[in-house]
C-alpha cells in the first residue's frame, strides 16, 4: 500500500517511523516532511492547504490511503475531501474535528453528553468576558476559541494576568481564533494525556501520557506545546481509564454519532485528576505533540493496519499491543522559544544521540546538503525506551548530552512526577 502522510513535527516523524514498520507499506511519502522523515519516506513540497493538489498527487502516485497529522488540515475538512474523490484517509471530518477546532462545540458537546468538565462562560465580546473574569476571580482559565497551535491557553493566577489574556483575545494576538473566548474554572489536581482510536461506532482504548507544558524546570514559566512527556502515566490506573471511558470517551462518540456526524480516528482527551476524579480539561483530535513520540515507541502492533481499520469502521476486531517499558521524551527547543527565536541554526551529533531503545525524531528542522538546521521553536524530540521511568529519563538526558547544538535549550527534570512516584515520595 502507498501511504502518504501530511505534517511535518515531531509527531510526523514518530508516525513515519512506525509507519516504516508495516509489512503493508509498499512506499510512503510525506508533505513536507523534514529531515528527519526523509529517512522513511519520499518528501513533497506539496501545498497540503491546496485540497485539489493533495487529491491530484494522490491519484498520480496511486495513493491509497492518506495520514492526516497535523490538526490544522483536519479543520480545514482534507479528510472530508479525500473521501468525496475516493482516498481513504485517516483522521475526523470537518465537523467532529471541531472537538478540537473550536473550544465551544466541545463544551456544548460535554452538556448534551453530561460528560464532567470544567464550569465554563463562553464570549464574542470583551467587555462581556472581563466582566464573567471579575465576578469569578482568579486563579482561572483563558481560553481563546479557535486553534491556536497550542498557545491560546493561559492559566491565570491573578486577576490582572486573567484581564491580560483577555484583553490580548480581543485584541488580535491569536488571530480569528481569539474571537471567541471560552473562560473555565481553574481545576486542581494532576493533568494526563489519554488516547483512544475511534471507527464512528467502537472506541479502542490506546495508552496514556504526561506532558510538560511549561518552558522551564519546576513547571516554570510560560505555556508550550510541549517540552516533553512520558508513558504510561501512572496516575491513570486501570479504574481510572475505565471510568474515562464511561463518563467521557464513549459519551463522545455516542453524542457525535447521533448527531450524524460520527468521529474517527485518533482522540486525544487531556484530562485533569481532581478530587472529584477525572474530568476533561480539552479535546484534541490528532495524536499529541510530544505525546506521539512516546506512545509510538511503546506501540507493537502494526499502526497502519490501526489506521485502516480507524478510516474502514472495523476496529472491533484490533487490538493495540504495548511495550510494558516506559517511553520518555526530551524536547530540544530553540532559545528564546515560545517567544522569538532565531532558525537556521546548525545541529551537529543527531546521529550519535541514537542507539538501541533510543531514538531522535526531529521536529523543526531542514536538511541543508549534509547539514540538519534548526527551522522552527521545538526542534528534536530525545525519546528513550527503558524498563522503568529513572531509566528512560537518565538514557534520554545521556542522548542530549551527545547533540551538538548550542542555540538549542531543553528542560532537565521530564518525567519528576514519575520518578517521585517510582521512588516511592
Amino acid at each position: 500500500m502507498k501511504v502518504l502522510l501530511i505534517g511535518s513535527g515531531g509527531r510526523e516523524h514518530s508516525l513515519a517511523w512506525a509507519l516504516a514498520k508495516s509489512p503493508k507499506l509498499t512506499k510512503l511519502y510525506a508533505a513536507p516532511g523534514n529531515a528527519g522523515i526523509a529517512a522513511h519516506a519520499e518528501l513533497s513540497d506539496l501545498d497540503v492547504s491546496n485540497h485539489d493538489a493533495v487529491i491530484a498527487f494522490c491519484q498520480d502516485k496511486q495513493i491509497e490511503f492518506v495520514v492526516v497529522g497535523p490538526e490544522a488540515p483536519l479543520v480545514a475538512g482534507l479528510v472530508d475531501d479525500l473521501n468525496a474523490a475516493g482516498i481513504k484517509a485517516f483522521g475526523p471530518a470537518k465537523v467532529p474535528a471541531q472537538l478540537e477546532g473550536s473550544k465551544a462545540f466541545t463544551k456544548a458537546v460535554c452538556d448534551d453528553a453530561d460528560i464532567p468538565t470544567a464550569g465554563y462562560g463562553r464570549f464574542d465580546n470583551e467587555a462581556g468576558a472581563l466582566a464573567y473574569v471579575r465576578e469569578k476571580g482568579a486563579p482561572i482559565v483563558i481560553k481563546a476559541d479557535g486553534l491556536a497551535a497550542g498557545k491560546g491557553v493561559v492559566v491565570a493566577m491573578t486577576l490582572a494576568e486573567a484581564e491580560a489574556a483577555v484583553t490580548a483575545c480581543f485584541e488580535g494576538s491569536f488571530g480569528a481564533a481569539g474571537s471567541e473566548v471560552v473562560i473555565e474554572e481553574f481545576l486542581e489536581g494532576e493533568e494526563a494525556s489519554f488516547f483512544v482510536l475511534s471507527d464512528g461506532t467502537n472506541a479502542l482504548p490506546l495508552a496514556t501520557a504526561q506532558d510538560h507544558k511549561r518552558a522551564y524546570d519546576g513547571d516554570e514559566g510560560p505555556n508550550t506545546g510541549g517540552m516533553g512527556a512520558y508513558s504510561p502515566a501512572p496516575v491513570l490506573t486501570d479504574d481510572l481509564i475505565a471510568d474515562v471511558m464511561k463518563r467521557i470517551i464513549e459519551p463522545t462518540i455516542v453524542t457525535l454519532a447521533k448527531r450524524g456526524t460520527p468521529f474517527k480516528g485518533v482522540l486525544y482527551a487531556g484530562l485533569m485528576i481532581t478530587a472529584d476524579g477525572p474530568k476533561l480539561i480539552e479535546y484534541n483530535t490528532r495524536f499529541g505533540d510530544p505525546e506521539c513520540q512516546v506512545l509510538m515507541m511503546r506501540l507493537q502492533s502494526d499502526l497502519l493496519e490501526l489506521m485502516l481499520a480507524s478510516a474502514e469502521g472495523t476496529l472491533d476486531q484490533c487490538s493495540a499491543d504495548w511495550s510494558d517499558d516506559v517511553a520518555l521524551t526530551v524536547v530540544m527547543a530553540a532559545k528564546g522559544y515560545p517567544g522569538s527565536y532565531d532558525k537556521g541554526t546548525e545541529i551537529k551529533g543527531i546521529n550519535n544521540a541514537v542507539s538501541a531503545g533510543v531514538e531522535v525524531f526531529h521536529a523543526g528542522t531542514k536538511a541543508d546538503g549534509d547539514k540538519v538546521l534548526a527551522n522552527g521553536g521545538r526542534v528534536l524530540n530525545v525519546t528513550a525506551l527503558r524498563t522503568s521511568v529513572k531509566a528512560a529519563q537518565q538514557a534520554a538526558y545521556e542522548a542530549v548530552q551527545k547533540i551538538d547544538w548550542p542555540d538549542g535549550f531543553c528542560r532537565t527534570d521530564i518525567g519528576w512526577r514519575a520518578v517521585t512516584r517510582e521512588n516511592g515520595n
